[in-house]
């Protein structure tokens, strides 16, 4: 059922529909070398197929999990004899992300002088996985997973289809059955026709020989639903920046939503713990310190339940953390103390705060001027902390919320106490 021209490849509209920038250059059969990102089933290797029809080229397919560098030297001569002999050829590297870095600089001089056309297809960001050179020679065109409907037409395809297709097996639908397929698939054509071409397979047939395609039988066929999900790549970050992203925008349905798919799709619950606790010193700190608390404490009930039974306590951190006021004054208050350190602000401690446990640094002045804050009214005194180039240098300035609002009025009190020592 792979689309043999571009009418019939559906999805990714942004890039084939009208005006879209490989439609014309698939109209025009005009060539270049590019990186096709996208998830599992949305069309990568369609894509480059066409584009290599559609301009006459010798298309050339290439496996990264396969090959090696002997392998890529010897189709790069196959490539220089076709190009002498007036064809172009289209090197397809399905995952090139698997490549090494020899692996790809092999290829570096063939795609500058024009010898190949190189169409790498990717699920990982190619930002992390192409080497520099390569990808700055290079367009990379983002496919997108495929829409529900887009799936659907898609199996209506397949099924009315008498010679690629099912059309001749016949089948009677149950309602919504292909919406079904649709949603398991993820986004993912070739998972979707799968899903399919098993569930007719599986289908009880009627006396009159009709199979009946039901949800169960397709809940039969499917086994169990993996989401899509890689621990090292992508779309862990993207999970775990929207969980961490809806608990600072205090939404709690969907931060448990993003938990939920981490979860389920296999992420390692002590992972996910490390983000919850960061996010209690981050985005929560002073304002409510028991985010921290409640999250290492999530934590620890993890590494003893393990899953599922401390998936709530990870469940509990989220909800309390997303409902908690917020503040990232503590975190600013960081990046600024580090910022002054890296600027060069790194003077010796002042006397009057070192310790002078021998009589010798007792004469060098050591702790000489120490105003021992206990016997000050409110513990507070005039005695300046900071290192004299960073007098009176603010670091820290509490958030209007939580807990942080009464710090802050005590901050201001015990700053005036002390200026009015200082006077």
């Amino acid at each position: 059922m792979r689309p043999r021209s571009l009418e019939e490849f559906l999805g990714q509209e942004h890039l084939v529909g009208p005006g879209g920038v490989l439609r014309r250059a698939l109209e025009r059969g005009v060539l270049h070398s590019l990186i096709l990102w996208g998830p599992p089933g949305s069309g990568k290797t369609t894509l480059a197929r066409l584009l290599a029809e559609a301009a006459g080229a010798q298309f050339a397919p290439f496996s990264a999990v396969l090959a090696g560098i002997a392998e890529v030297r010897e189709m790069m001569r196959g490539a220089t004899r076709a190009r002498a002999a007036g064809r172009r050829m289209v090197v397809f590297i399905d995952e090139i992300h698997r490549f090494n870095k020899a692996q790809q600089d092999a290829f570096l001089p063939y795609v500058e002088d024009g010898t190949i056309v190189l169409a790498g297809a990717t699920t990982e960001n190619p930002s992390f996985e192409v080497i520099a050179p390569l990808l700055s020679r290079l367009r990379v065109y983002r496919l997108e997973r495929l829409t529900e409907d887009t799936l659907v037409r898609l199996l209506e395809r397949a099924l009315s289809d008498p010679k690629r297709g099912l059309a001749r097996i016949r089948a009677r639908l149950e309602a919504n059955v292909l919406t079904t397929i649709a949603q398991l698939a993820q986004g993912d054509a070739r998972a979707a026709l799968q899903t399919l071409e098993l569930s007719v397979a599986l289908a009880d047939e009627d006396a009159s020989g009709v199979r009946q395609l039901t949800r169960e039988t397709v809940a039969r066929a499917v086994g169990y639903r993996t989401l899509y999900h890689d621990k090292a790549g992508e779309e862990h970050y993207n999970l775990m920046s929207a969980l961490h992203k809806s608990m600072r925008n205090s939404d709690p349905d969907a931060a448990l939503y993003w938990l939920g798919r981490l979860l389920e799709a296999g992420e390692d619950p002590l992972a996910v713990a490390r983000r919850i606790v960061r996010f209690a010193s981050e985005d929560v700190g002073l304002a409510d310190p028991r985010a921290l608390e409640l999250a290492l404490t999530a934590r620890d009930a993890v590494h003893f339940l393990g899953r599922p039974e401390g998936d709530l306590a990870l469940a509990q951190a989220v909800v309390y953390g997303a409902l908690a006021p917020k503040s990232n004054a503590l975190e600013l208050a960081w990046q600024e103390v580090r910022r002054a350190i890296a600027e060069g602000a790194d003077e010796p401690v002042p006397l009057h705060l070192r310790n002078a446990p021998t009589a010798l640094m007792r004469e060098l002045g050591y702790g000489q001027g120490y105003l021992h804050a206990h016997d000050a009214p409110d513990a507070v005194t005039a005695m300046p902390c900071l290192p004299p180039a960073l007098e009176g240098r603010r670091f820290y300035r509490p958030a209007p919320r939580g807990l942080e609002r009464r710090l802050g009025r005590r901050l201001e009190a015990w700053l005036a106490a002390r200026l009015r020592r200082d006077r």
